[in-house]
């Protein structure tokens, strides 16, 4: 059992990490305007928010210009039209995936950029990759994250290996993730001792991002939260792909740190995430994404079922579960 004070007490050393352009982005094609950007943005900066993930900096050879909003590439001067020079409290990160984007000409050095950390997202398969990325980040001056993927499907012995990997590069913060919303708070409690112990060895910080299949994440974030962990990623009424992430609104609520403020939390949600759902955009939790946590697989049939207006979920669960 937790000390009482490991959930409650102020820590200074928490980090929130507002996750809803990029995540939620994956749930229309990052088809956002600049007023919902703009908006956002001042919503982070009264609420308290340490740091705004705009998007992806993702390769223009592999994706589509034409296909996706501006959040899915995050070129600096869009990132500028939002947030001018930035002289807030607020950070601002993208992320860049391992294998789908070109870091090396489109992620500028520091001094030239309006963004201040790099977030590296990589599946155990391409942990080198991902150790290339986060040297190239850090020789350009960014502050450097990295969420290992996809860790539910893993065996203990090959992420131990990949956090030592990880763990001799100058990354400053490695990521649980539940990418298919998977973990209970049981199983986050013993990963997070698992991470804080090459945090301890290699001096790093660690963070969570957490997805709801099975709406357990906000209850699998406050328990890293118990377990030491720092970072925690959080959107806007949960916006993100499929079932969504840790409710921004319910993290702020939750915290004493006296420098967040829910009030403009609850106000943006009222005016932009509600008017969102009214124009048609469809995440959060549901039958089809509870399925997919339960069985542990990713939530991509999920994601079809929905767009395409399915109901027969237990014809849906029959076709899933012959898959596992």
């Amino acid at each position: 059992m937790k000390e009482i004070s490991a959930l409650l007490g102020y820590r200074s050393s928490i980090k929130v990490v507002d996750a809803t352009l990029r995540d939620g982005g994956l749930v229309n094609n990052f088809d956002f305007s600049d007023e919902f950007a703009k908006a956002l943005y001042e919503t982070n900066v009264k609420a308290g928010v340490d740091y705004m993930e705009f998007g992806y900096k993702a390769s223009k050879e592999i994706f589509d210009e034409n296909k996706f909003g501006k959040w899915k590439f995050c070129a600096d001067d869009h990132i500028r039209e939002i947030v001018g020079e930035n002289q807030t409290d607020l950070k601002i990160a993208v992320m860049a995936d391992v294998g789908r984007c070109d870091y090396k000409q489109d992620i500028l050095n520091r001094s030239d950029s309006p963004i201040d950390l790099i977030r590296v997202a990589t599946y155990l398969t391409t942990i080198p990759g991902a150790a290339h990325m986060i040297e190239d980040a850090k020789n350009k001056g960014y502050e450097v994250s990295c969420n290992i993927m996809a860790i539910s499907n893993t065996q203990e012995s090959d992420l131990r290996i990949a956090l030592d990997t990880l763990g001799q590069t100058p990354v400053d913060v490695l990521y649980i993730v539940d990418s298919f919303g998977a973990l209970y708070p049981e199983q986050i409690a013993r990963i997070s001792d698992m991470y804080m112990e090459f945090a301890e060895k290699y001096n790093k910080k660690i963070g969570i991002h957490a997805h709801n299949n099975q709406q357990l994440a906000f209850a699998n974030t406050i328990e890293a939260v118990g377990d030491g962990v720092d970072w925690l990623d959080a959107t806007y009424a949960s916006m993100g792909r499929g079932a969504g992430n840790c409710a921004m609104e319910l993290l702020l609520g939750f915290l004493r740190n006296p420098k967040y403020n829910i009030y403009p939390a609850i106000k943006f949600v009222e005016k932009y995430m509600e008017k969102l759902k009214e124009e048609g955009t469809v995440w959060g939790y549901d039958l089809q994404y509870l399925m997919t946590g339960i069985l542990n697989q990713h939530p991509r049939t999920a994601i079809s079922f929905t767009k395409e207006q399915r109901k027969d979920y237990t014809e849906f669960y029959k076709e899933i579960v012959a898959q596992d």
